[in-house]
């Protein structure tokens, strides 16, 4: 069936950054915190737990480096998609609305139903890194570690029901901080003009294969993963038709060089059998040049990166259950807007509840992989939504090669779903059993939505 027609901000509503209807979201981010919120929310825990995991399958320092410039180029690609789709459809819930325009109600609410139970996930992964790292610092422990990383989702939750502002002018600052902490840690690492033992020699036990290569892929994209998040604040973001492509371009192309730097300046340090077996290789190679004082800044440097991210996605994952509510996708309350802060505090508070059950049952390693494989499928989908809406929207914003883009895009979510099927069938296949049993409820309630109709009618 065709999808619905789905409500929309005027132009003037976007040129004087007022909400178009009652119970939108007022457009209050400037290009700075766009840009910002870009590099805010990529750069977390992955750069810091996914160097090890990359190190141990792959094991060649050239093919280690691949995947990673690898990884920022899928990224990127996927960003200049979301760049045309956002300026075209500025609304919030970024790729929920894209979904749905593109592919139809049901695809949408398939996508919203996985978010919901899986995006929760990262924030969850987020929290835990961080009071996991707090811990180098302060006596704590394991449960001394979960009640830190609760707090700091409901933290950050409470400070974004607040104020769309003061949850951006957070992450504005420990972006900041975080980037240059991680300069600064590269800048360490590399002080010693002559590389470590066996740095740039592959491990003995290597094997660079197809199958290694593609599980190394997906701990990479959970590093570089961000772009989508980002775009579910295009309904808040002032002059999207502009602001979104430079904030996407812009923060990716700074994410990617911060990355591949720290790899760079890992193997310049360590031999590959050291990152592998490290569970924070920065510390290992910052402890070994200048002595164990200093892991203590590398811990803080990963609480500030973490805390960071987790802030940024406060900001931004909300909106995709705002917007699902909106549409009548999800419980009308959910999608409230605080007459006072005009923020959609119930969405927030919804989110960060499934994050605090999560940081309760499952480890980060599980939280990272849960996130990645439940959502690899759905950037496909919005990959090709691109090259198909091209035409009905006529884009301020037009990516280049766009088909070429959408059908590598596809194909990667495909080999990796299908590698994950293999190399981690007990997770993959969760992912799978959640998102499939998202179809037969989107039929019941689309019979619950049609009944709730006519029983208010007949009222």
């Amino acid at each position: 069936m065709p999808p619905e027609p789905v409500p929309t901000d005027t132009a003037e509503a976007v040129a004087t950054d007022e909400p178009a209807r009652a119970g939108s979201l007022p457009r209050r981010l400037g290009a700075f915190s766009a840009a910002l919120a870009v590099v805010g929310i990529i750069v977390g825990s992955g750069i810091f737990r996914s160097p090890p995991v990359v190190a141990g399958l792959v094991g060649d320092p050239a093919a280690i480096l691949a995947v990673w410039v690898a990884g920022g180029l899928l990224a990127l690609a996927l960003g200049l998609l979301l760049a045309e789709l956002g300026s075209a459809m500025p609304r919030a819930g970024g790729q929920y609305v894209f979904l749905r325009e593109a592919w139809g109600d049901g695809t949408a609410f398939v996508f919203g139903w996985t978010f919901l139970l899986v995006n929760p996930a990262a924030w969850a992964a987020l929290a835990v890194t961080s009071a996991e790292f707090l811990g180098y610092v302060l006596p704590l422990d394991e449960a001394g570690r979960r009640a830190v990383a609760l707090a700091m989702i409901v933290a950050f939750a409470l400070s974004n029901c607040r104020s769309a502002t003061l949850g951006a002018g957070i992450q504005n600052v420990a972006t900041i901080a975080k980037v240059l902490a991680l300069v600064a840690l590269v800048a360490m690492v590399v002080s010693d003009p002559a590389p470590g033992a066996g740095s740039l020699a592959p491990s003995p036990t290597a094997s660079v294969g197809v199958a290694a290569w593609l599980t190394a892929l997906v701990a990479v994209l959970w590093a570089y993963d961000g772009a989508g998040s980002f775009a579910a604040l295009a309904g808040e973001v002032r002059d999207p038709a502009r602001t979104l492509p430079r904030a996407l371009i812009a923060g990716l192309a700074v994410v990617t060089a911060v990355f591949v730097a720290v790899n760079a300046a890992l193997l310049h340090a360590l031999p590959v059998e050291a990152i592998a077996a490290s569970p924070l290789p920065l510390s290992t190679a910052i402890e070994a040049r200048f002595g164990e004082a200093a892991v203590a800044a590398v811990a803080l440097a990963v609480v500030v990166a973490t805390a960071g991210a987790l802030s940024a996605c406060t900001l931004s994952d909300p909106r995709v259950l705002y917007a699902m509510a909106q549409d009548g996708n999800f419980f009308r309350g959910v999608g409230r807007v605080g007459r006072r802060f005009r923020t959609p505090f119930v969405a927030i508070l919804v989110h960060a509840a499934i994050a605090c059950m999560y940081v309760s049952v499952r480890t980060m390693e599980q939280l990272a992989a849960t996130f990645v494989l439940g959502l690899v499928p759905f950037y496909a989908l919005v990959a090709l939504a691109a090259w198909r809406l091209r035409r009905r929207n006529a884009p301020p914003f037009r990516a280049p090669a766009v088909a070429v883009i959408a059908t590598c895009w596809a194909a990667v979510a495909l080999l990796l779903v299908g590698n994950a099927l293999l190399e981690t069938p007990a997770i993959a296949g969760i992912n799978l059993a959640i998102t499939a049993a998202g179809i037969p409820i989107y039929f019941a309630w689309r019979r619950l939505r049609r009944g709730a109709g006519a029983g208010t009618g007949a009222a």
